[in-house]
């Protein structure tokens, strides 16, 4: 088992910026793709970022890119979700996720989840 957890959330204004961290912990012999997803009230949970095992491969959510920059810390499973220009919009649950297999955008690919970090983001 693997064990996410997220912190860096907070309350901010529009245009500002938040650093969003996601640690890992047990079963870690496995270097995994690392995703973003987050869920609007009332809204699905949906796909933010991901990031390839060996940090080679990123993939983004339309209206994050250029905003948005996932990174990792190497070949450890921490990943981070640099995220600027922060609009009313972006105001979810952002949850970490991890598989063992390529980059994907589909929330059921991934085994391991989070419990979320709250981004609020005021006009």
């Amino acid at each position: 088992q693997v064990q996410l957890v997220e912190s860096g959330g907070g309350l901010v204004q529009a245009g500002d910026s938040l650093r969003l961290s996601c640690t890992t912990s047990g079963r870690t012999d496995t270097t995994y793709t690392m995703g973003w997803f987050r869920r609007a009230p009332a809204k699905e949970r949906e796909f933010v970022a991901a990031i390839s095992w060996n940090g080679g491969a990123v993939r983004y959510e339309d209206s994050v890119q250029g905003r948005f920059t996932i990174s990792r810390n190497g070949y450890e499973n921490t990943a981070f979700l640099q995220m600027n220009d922060l609009k009313p919009d972006d105001t979810a649950v952002y949850y970490c996720a991890a598989v063992r297999g390529p980059v994907s955008s589909e929330k059921s690919q991934y085994d391991y989840w989070g419990q979320g970090t709250q981004v609020t983001v005021s006009s």
